[in-house]
């Protein structure tokens, strides 16, 4: 479930604890989603970066993210259990440190 490797969040326990599950976030307008059997392919038009999600489970998150008032309501609505919860973080702390997430305000 983690993402490329370069950005190297996918694997660092401070990542999961500085990523705010509870805030909203959604999928950055940039972001163009290519689902494959593996999860599927971010790209990034704006920073023409590339991300390999490698879980259906996360690519379930990253899709429900604009509709879910949080990140760990998407999690939850995704199948995610609780104990796997800090290695979803982390992956969503990677993707937003690569901008392919962004945070979302309320409207």
């Amino acid at each position: 479930m983690s993402t490329n490797s370069d950005t190297g969040a996918s694997s660092d326990t401070a990542a999961s604890r500085d990523f705010d599950l509870d805030a909203a976030w959604r999928l950055h307008p940039q972001v163009s989603v290519r689902p494959e059997r593996f999860g599927a392919l971010l790209y990034h038009f704006g920073t023409r970066r590339l991300s390999f999600l490698k879980s259906p489970a996360l690519l379930a998150v990253v899709e429900s993210l604009g509709t879910q008032p949080s990140a760990r309501a998407a999690c939850a609505a995704a199948g995610v259990e609780p104990g796997d919860l800090p290695a979803y973080a982390r992956a969503l702390s990677a993707l937003a440190a690569s901008q392919m997430i962004c945070g979302r305000t309320a409207a």
